[in-house]
């Protein structure tokens, strides 16, 4: 079974093929696990960190810690939940967005116990972005990955990623399984290598107005997404929600990517405009930088092919969980089995593949009760 390029999959085949391609590992969730005593903080406030460097942010109904660290050369925005003395889980967004996405999960997994880190990734949001494109590869992302880590101090932690984020966090644990004690991918399952360069393989599946493709020109899409935010969110955000009439996730000559899709009239049930105003308000903080730095990612698909070859084949034992929406273009037209039956070729410890009924492409925040009970209940079992 071909998942890259079967039904409507074009997300997939972009995300998978040219970001995880090396990604034939999935850590799951191994030794993380709930104690008694986190498991009686599930009814308690949940405790926050109160560092002096820290700012709250009271725009939900609880508060969240902020605070920047050094990565890599770079200053990394983080957004922190729970006990310090926790059970790190790292949250991983993809694009075009930032911590907010995980703010469901934030409370829901810091309530049972766990010390929850959602950065903004390299690029992104309060976080900085280097101009070279060419520093936005997968090995930089593991590299940042794994220093959000050392920066909260911790040896291990449970590696969940979604959109972009699940290839970061597919390769965090096939690069330094050491320090993942298990991941969970939202979206974007994890596939084999691809035999050839995954920008090819696009235009000669899809056609040359796939978005992918369109987003490697810089200064295009960053000139578009960029001229309006508000709109930007607006539409991406809702066009691929669950319930929606599938979209073709291409760019038109003379409307770009946002002009081949309507404005909705109105928000789907999950999306507020509270909702689309922080991710404005996140993203204006980033000193003018606007959709740049997560486009650079996009523009990484060869690169990270060319640099992720000596992983091609590779399989991990270790725990693994995916947790798709039914209605994503990612899969699109596959059905369970389908997709577990490739995940399988990498993960020989696959616990779980779960395809929710009705969800679209945002899943932790179109579904968060049911993400948060699949989470707490993967990692329970892990003993």
């Amino acid at each position: 079974v071909d998942v890259a390029y079967r039904g409507c999959a074009l997300h997939m085949a972009g995300h998978v093929q040219g970001v995880s391609t090396v990604c034939n590992v999935d850590p799951g969730l191994a030794a993380i696990h709930l104690t008694a005593t986190f498991m009686q903080r599930r009814c308690m406030t949940v405790a926050f960190l109160t560092h002096s460097t820290r700012r709250p942010d009271r725009r939900l109904d609880f508060v969240i810690d902020h605070r920047f660290v050094d990565v890599n050369g770079l200053r990394l925005h983080i957004a922190e939940a729970g006990p310090v003395d926790g059970p790190v889980a790292l949250l991983l967004h993809g694009f075009p967005e930032c911590w907010y996405s995980w703010r469901h999960q934030l409370t829901a997994l810091a309530a049972a116990g766990f010390h929850v880190v959602a950065p903004d990734q390299r690029g992104y949001a309060r976080s900085d972005a280097p101009a070279n494109v060419a520093a936005y590869t997968m090995l930089h992302l593991v590299g940042d990955a794994i220093g959000v880590l050392d920066a909260v101090g911790a040896e291990q932690a449970l590696v969940v990623g979604h959109d972009w984020g699940a290839p970061v966090a597919w390769n965090t644990a096939m690069l330094r399984p050491d320090r993942v004690r298990g991941v969970v991918g939202l979206s974007v399952p994890l596939l084999p290598r691809s035999a050839g360069r995954p920008t090819e393989g696009l235009a000669s599946r899809f056609g040359a107005e796939h978005y992918m493709l369109y987003f490697q020109e810089p200064g295009v899409a960053d000139a578009e997404l960029g001229a309006d935010p508000e709109r930007t969110f607006r539409v991406m955000l809702a066009s691929v929600s669950g319930g929606r009439k599938p979209q073709p996730l291409t760019a038109a000559p003379g409307k770009g990517f946002l002009g081949t899709r309507p404005v909705p009239e109105a928000l789907p049930g999950w999306l507020t405009e509270a909702d689309i105003s922080a991710y404005v308000a996140e993203y204006a903080e980033d000193a003018g930088r606007g959709f740049t730095g997560g486009l650079n990612w996009y523009r990484n698909l060869d690169r990270n092919w060319e640099l992720t070859a000596a992983w091609a084949g590779a399989t991990t034992g270790t725990p693994a969980l995916y947790i798709g929406g039914a209605d994503d273009p990612v899969v699109l037209g596959l059905d369970r089995d389908s997709i577990e039956a490739v995940l399988r070729q990498s993960l020989t410890d696959l616990r779980g593949t779960t395809l929710l009924a009705g969800c679209g492409h945002w899943i932790q925040q179109e579904r968060p009760d049911e993400v948060n009970t699949a989470l707490l209940e993967f990692a329970a079992r892990l003993g």
